[in-house]
């Protein structure tokens, strides 16, 4: 009565499910292969990423130093420049020169004592 189907109905739904996993198993090694061509692609670009970084850090470090080079020749051509004004003052007025001075001091003292 009832029959199980015929023989080649059952093949051609196994041929298919055959076809289907292989498909399957070849869409799964693809997926792997992509996996591994992302990840490279993005340590390709983190790679260039910290080059890029790394050389906009060399050069502010260098313009940095350049900046610190040309303050500190700044403050010692102005020193060079009032040292002899300033000489010339505490001769004029040792007195005064010397109450600034212990002023000055007190001052530190009063700073750093409470450190």
């Amino acid at each position: 009565m009832f029959g199980y189907g015929n023989k080649n109905g059952k093949g051609a739904i196994d041929a298919r499910l055959n076809a289907l996993r292989q498909d399957l198993s070849s869409l799964q090694q693809d997926m792997k292969g992509f996996a591994v061509d992302v990840g490279d692609a993005a340590n390709d670009r983190a790679r260039a990423v910290s080059r890029n970084a790394e050389s906009i850090a060399e050069r502010a470090f260098r313009l940095a130093e350049d900046y610190a080079g040309d303050l500190a020749n700044g403050a010692e051509h102005w020193t060079h420049d009032n040292l002899e004004s300033a000489r010339g003052r505490v001769r004029t007025q040792p007195l005064a020169a010397l109450a600034i001075a212990a002023g000055v001091g007190a001052v530190f003292a009063a700073v750093f004592s409470r450190i």
